[in-house]
């Protein structure tokens, strides 16, 4: 009885224990939800943007949340709310009023404004970081009250205007990180004067321009990255003593000569690509601790500059692609470089013969498009195939690479000579087994030649019966084309004396080019029958060059060809060697040119067949399988394997952004190589979305490349021109306005403006406008920062709606009216894989 009534008035002691807990806890969170405590407005932040405030994991407060830390006497000290899908204006009276804060980061969200008492916490705050927002508007000269601050990250957000001079005021700032906004204007002056102990500068990806500021005072710099923007001038500001890592890549830089003092002891890492560079670039006796090199797309024209780089014993990483490179490679990349991973000398006029460099580390080895001779190192050979990437094509080497694919090696050794030796493998035949397959093989030569011989024979007494037939009757004329029977296609071939077919005497004596089967035959002969006569039938498209069919040539190929009815000025050497020149232009993004055929006046190219149709289909709901031609629009194709209709894409499939994404950037990366990779430079002059293909892995292929110089005339304007909806407003203003770069930057705009709206460029419906096109309505809607209301609702809920504002943005910069303000498709591309899509990112 005792003890029952000991074990009930333990178990009331714990009880009351619990109970008083439980009192004290809840007093303790009442209390640290009071008005104008730190705990209550870090509570008001996340429930003023809609969100539940982190549970507490001790009896600490507010200081136990996840991403809050305090000092001693319970005051927030740092608050991170970092990438929790946080959306809208950063609300007033909550992280403002946070007196004692040093660190706030709002990374990785949605935000689109700043309170005004943010700049509040001037006397406390010493890191900022506002990065991967959507943050609008100009960055106020209030940013100058942060007079303690050492951080500040407003990269990848969309402040606009100017760079603010107060930032100049901020003397103890060591990091300033304003990259990918919309920042015009000049550096400020006053930032390179006031702040003296920045270390790091990154003000990339926007629209500054002028001239680099003397960089002198910056006597802490080490860190300076200044790519994508407009600046010009030279960039011997720039070199400073104390500099480890410099980026001025995709500007307009010019000028490069280096002061007589400067050695570039501390640099490491350097990348001045996608400039107007000229001349010299004198590195003897300098950087000797540079790791990462990038000097393309630039004119340096030094054949000194390879054997100066071969001393820089600490390279891992070298490009000199596109820079007017010539001389020989030095041995001193085969033995001194023991760390170089990256090696590119691309599209130069290096010559001599490749070095044995399979002592090296290599990762990735480009030489195509050189001048190199002579058999590669057998050593260097079998070091390929444990190299990432590899390319020796376009050059005028030998070299025997059995181990690879004949795709592999004809990827990596176009227009090479292939020097291994025809044998079989003892160790995968048995030697009985061998002897036989060799008698047969014997056997089979023997025959052949009899039934060869015979032929020949046969043939012979043939042609003679026939000359002698021939001798006792009239003299007929020579069959033309036009007369041949049971000829149908669009041009009436059969009936009109006028048409192109008409001047093609005899088909089967006009040969076809296939370049990468220069063994194959193939006729104009081969074309019709491929065709159907270039029935309407195999009609796929017809654009402004002219129709496009597609065929099978023997062989099982499948091919598209475009007849450009249109003619030409040039001869037909110059044309076959344009076209050979396009033929050789290759990149991942471009619809590939395999061949060509000159038929009388007539230039015919043809193309690798692209399955799954174009842009214009998939953004306006045709089937990807299907062209637009007059109302084939439910058709489906049939395949050369047992008529099996090709699948046809649902819109589920590819109504995504980031699918969208990828289009956008595949298209920019092959404008941005003919741009910038081509020498000379191809404008396209006619990109639109029925211009970017589709291949059998969704993957968006740019066609039509280069063609305007072989089709156009001197009397057919409009074929120097772009497409309606897709023309810059440079060609309204003048009839002599010249296509360039810049124009096909402003059609590329367009297509971007489709792929984020869905909407037509011209004659489509433009809600609460009365604008007559595409670009004029979203524009005015991205300038009013009404960018998110006219995503197209199909892709709305598939990914981050600020990647896609931010498109719009990109987009708005492109079709800028004058020329001289759109950004270079380098530039472009950078923008676009900043804001690229991730799985992990997606809602």
């Amino acid at each position: 009885m005792g003890c029952c009534d000991g074990g009930a008035a333990h178990r009331r002691a714990v009880l009351l224990f619990l109970a008083a807990v439980v009192a004290a806890t809840c007093v303790a969170a009442a209390a640290a939800q009071e008005p104008n405590t730190d705990a209550y407005f870090v509570s008001g932040f996340f429930s003023k943007l809609s969100r539940p405030a982190p549970s507490a994991s001790g009896a600490g407060g507010v200081c136990s949340w996840p991403g809050v830390s305090c000092d001693g006497e319970g005051r927030v000290t740092a608050f991170s709310a970092a990438g929790m899908g946080l959306a809208g204006a950063i609300p007033e009276d909550t992280v403002g009023k946070l007196a004692r804060l040093q660190v706030l980061d709002l990374s990785g969200n949605r935000l689109t404004a700043l309170p005004n008492d943010l700049w509040e916490l001037g006397a406390s705050l010493r890191a900022l970081n506002l990065s991967g927002n959507a943050i609008a508007g100009a960055l106020p000269n209030n940013v100058g009250n942060f007079a303690r601050l050492q951080a500040l990250d407003v990269s990848h957000n969309a402040f606009a205007g100017t760079l603010p001079q107060a930032l100049g005021s901020i003397a103890s700032l060591q990091v300033l990180n304003a990259s990918h906004n919309r920042f015009q204007g000049q550096v400020p002056s006053a930032v390179v004067f006031g702040c003296g102990n920045l270390v790091a500068m990154d003000i990339s990806g926007n629209a500054l321009d002028g001239d680099l500021p003397d960089l002198s005072p910056l006597r802490s710099l080490a860190y300076l990255n200044l790519s994508g923007n407009r600046l010009g001038g030279s960039v011997i500001s720039a070199f400073q003593e104390q500099l480890k890592s410099i980026d001025l890549s995709n500007n307009h830089f010019t000028g490069l000569n280096f002061s007589s003092g400067y050695a570039g002891s501390a640099l490491m890492y350097l990348d001045l690509s996608g400039n107007e560079l000229l001349g010299e670039f004198n590195i003897a006796g300098r950087f000797r601790n540079l790791r990462h090199v990038n000097l393309a797309y630039n004119q340096l024209s030094n054949a000194n500059m390879l054997v100066s780089m071969g001393e820089i014993s600490e390279l891992e990483y070298v490009n000199l692609s596109s820079t007017g490179l010539h001389g020989q490679i030095p041995p001193q990349f085969s033995f001194r470089l023991v760390g170089l991973k990256v090696l590119d000398l691309s599209r130069n006029n290096i010559s001599g013969v490749v070095p044995d460099m399979s002592s090296l580390r290599l990762r990735v080895l480009d030489l195509s498009v050189n001048n190199l001779t002579g058999d590669i190192p057998v050593a260097l050979v079998k070091k390929l195939a444990s190299m990432d990437r590899f390319n020796f094509s376009y050059n005028n080497l030998t070299v025997c690479a059995s181990e690879l694919s004949p795709e592999a090696f004809a990827a990596a050794f176009a227009k090479s000579r292939n020097d291994c030796p025809i044998a079989v493998n003892p160790d995968s035949i048995k030697k009985g087994r061998g002897k036989r397959k060799g008698m047969k093989l014997a056997l089979a030569i023997v025959l052949s030649l009899f039934f060869s011989i015979l032929g020949l024979l046969c043939l012979a007494v043939a042609c003679r019966r026939r000359r002698k037939r021939c001798d006792t009757l009239p003299v007929v004329k020579q069959v033309s084309f036009k007369e041949e029977p049971a000829v149908s296609g669009p041009f009436a071939f059969q009936t009109d004396s006028t048409t192109w077919v008409a001047d093609v005497k005899v088909a089967t004596s006009v040969p076809v080019v296939i370049f990468e089967k220069p063994l194959l035959s193939f006729t104009f002969a081969d074309l019709l029958a491929a065709t159907s006569n270039f029935d309407r039938g195999t009609l796929l498209a017809e654009g402004r060059f002219g129709p496009v069919y597609r065929g099978f040539l023997p062989g099982g190929i499948q091919v598209a060809v475009k007849v450009l009815v249109h003619g030409s000025v040039m001869e037909d050497q110059d044309a076959a060697r344009e076209l050979e020149r396009l033929g050789r232009i290759k990149h991942p993004n471009l619809v590939p040119l395999t061949g060509y055929c000159l038929a009388g006046d007539q230039r015919i190219a043809i193309y690798e067949y692209m399955e799954n149709g174009n842009l214009h289909n998939l953004l306006h709901d045709l089937p990807l399988g299907v062209q637009t031609t007059e109302d084939w629009s439910g058709d489906t194709w049939e395949d050369n394997v047992g008529g099996v209709a090709t699948e046809i894409i649902t819109p589920e499939g590819t109504a995504t952004w980031m699918f969208r994404h990828k289009i956008a950037l595949g298209a920019a990366r092959a404008l941005a190589f003919l741009h910038h990779g081509c020498i000379p430079q191809i404008v396209h002059r006619d990109v639109k979305a029925s211009s970017i293909y589709f291949d059998c892995s969704m993957e968006p292929r740019l066609s039509d490349f280069g063609l305007s110089m072989i089709a156009g005339t001197s009397t057919d304007n409009n074929l120097l021109h772009h497409s309606p909806g897709y023309t810059p407003p440079e060609f309204s203003i003048s009839e002599n306005a010249m296509a360039t770069a810049k124009s096909d930057v402003y059609s590329f705009g367009v297509v971007l403006f489709e792929l984020v709206t869905g909407k037509k460029p011209l004659g489509d419906e433009y809600p609460d406008q009365k604008e007559a096109s595409l670009v004029n309505w979203a524009r005015a809607m991205v300038k009013a920062n009404l960018g998110s209301s006219i995503i197209d609702p199909k892709i709305r809920d598939t990914g981050l709606e600020r990647q896609m504002e931010e498109a719009l943005r990109i987009a708005y910069l492109c079709t800028a009216e004058l020329p001289s303000k759109r950004p270079a498709m380098q530039q472009i591309v950078g923008l676009l894989k900043d804001i690229g899509p991730k799985v992990a990112e997606q809602d």
